[in-house]
């Protein structure tokens, strides 16, 4: 049995606005193994940044708070912890990529200075031999020159490049658990499948375990062993990724997948879209948040909101319409039908 990293359960978080609290995570409950790369899945303004802010603990400084729930890291609860504690974890046994490397990167340091920065600070290095692994670590992302580039500013290099430089600041202190958010959002096609060749590489290499965060299907079935689809801050489906691809049970899944270009063998044909728009995380809908756009909703989807049912035991799905088999695809336009 796989030895467990990190256990999310019930995660609620929340923001205080002018109209009140307000739920940006429900009841969220992940697990990631030693080892593995789970996938978070949805649309913006699902709640996933959310998460991983609150793994980090970094939501306290962003306006929000944790309400409810645990976050076991090695069976500490992170939750629990107070910031001082946060920061020897923090950066150290957990490390996070962010959406933007150029907004994550400090222009008026060198790329090699703030990678050496967080090696002086979490393992006490000299500043010469935290320069040294510094050039190391660029050579281990793949950077050219890599000791030219240690002295050059992040606006002197490009994208994808900036990108390998935020990863290598990441894994400096060897970290056991990445968080990676929208790595690969603001790179172009060939770039994106070069930094997901070097997750899985260094993943392979380090013995890392990682939380993606992505709303690309695609991305996900490149590098996921499971995927968490998320929805207006619940978890409507998890599973392996042979499961979410192979046997999607919740209509949102299925929108999801059907949205990718030539998911379902046609080409020249017209994308399909999900109808609607994600609702705003303080007017949420009564019963099942994702009823309203559903093709398939009845009269309880509007009344309760739905538990999870076990399809298997990797495999779970919150949806009412799921009476022991996986709702089934009508190709012709999308419909889904029980």
């Amino acid at each position: 049995m796989a030895e467990k990293l990190l256990e999310i359960r019930k995660l609620t978080t929340g923001f205080v606005t002018e109209k009140g609290l307000v739920k940006a995570t429900d009841q969220i409950s992940i697990n990631v193994d030693k080892g593995q790369t789970v996938c978070l899945v949805g649309e913006s303004g699902s709640g996933k940044s959310v998460t991983s802010l609150a793994v980090m603990r970094l939501i306290d400084y962003a306006g929000g708070m944790i309400l409810e729930g645990n976050i076991n890291f090695h069976g500490q609860d992170l939750a629990a912890k107070k910031q001082e504690e946060m920061r020897d974890i923090r950066g150290n046994r957990i490390a996070m990529i962010f959406q933007d490397p150029m907004s994550s990167l400090n222009p008026v340091f060198t790329v090699g200075e703030q990678i050496a920065e967080s090696l002086q600070l979490h393992q006490q290095k000299s500043p010469k031999e935290a320069m040294q692994m510094a050039i190391d670590l660029l050579k281990l992302v793949g950077i050219p020159a890599p000791e030219i580039r240690a002295r050059q500013y992040p606006h002197e290099l490009s994208g994808g490049m900036c990108q390998r430089i935020v990863i290598a600041i990441a894994l400096a202190c060897n970290p056991e658990l990445l968080i990676a958010d929208e790595p690969t959002t603001a790179l172009d096609v060939t770039v994106q499948a070069q930094i997901l060749d070097l997750l899985r590489k260094l993943q392979a290499e380090l013995g890392m375990s990682i939380l993606l965060i992505t709303h690309d299907m695609g991305v996900a079935a490149e590098i996921a062993d499971r995927i968490a689809v998320m929805y207006a801050g619940a978890i409507v489906e998890e599973g392996t990724v042979e499961e979410i691809f192979d046997h999607p049970s919740h209509p949102y899944t299925i929108g999801l997948l059907q949205s990718i270009p030539g998911f379902e063998g046609g080409r020249g044909g017209e994308l399909y879209t999900i109808k609607g728009t994600i609702p705003p995380i303080g007017q949420l809908p009564p019963g099942c948040r994702f009823h309203p756009r559903c093709p398939h909703a009845m009269e309880v989807c509007s009344m309760k909101e739905p538990p999870d049912f076990m399809i298997t035991d990797d495999h779970r799905t919150a949806c009412w319409l799921f009476q022991g088999k996986p709702v089934q695809a009508d190709n012709k336009d999308g419909v889904r039908q029980a």
